[in-house]
């Protein structure tokens, strides 16, 4: 395959850095608090907040960017 963006190959494909445990501590949001207000397990909570995130909830996502009052991009962001 010929195409550089191929995901067939091997190679640094960047990072994606998750930012929530720095917009929870600027909100005073603890991560019980999260995990009662979006209503998800504190583990999930607390994955989010180290960003040691293995799979993302679509649902959880947008609940985070609600109890949060944040966008997205203000969760993560992605470098090359």
């Amino acid at each position: 395959m010929n195409n550089t963006n191929s995901v067939f190959e091997i190679k640094n494909y960047g990072k994606i850095t998750f930012h929530v445990k720095e917009i929870m501590d600027e909100k005073d949001i603890t991560r019980s608090k999260l995990s009662k207000l979006a209503n998800v397990r504190f583990e999930v909570a607390d994955k989010w907040y180290s960003g040691n995130i293995e799979r993302m909830d679509i649902d959880v996502l947008t609940r985070i960017c609600y109890v949060l009052d944040c966008n997205i991009t203000d969760l993560m962001s992605y470098e090359k």
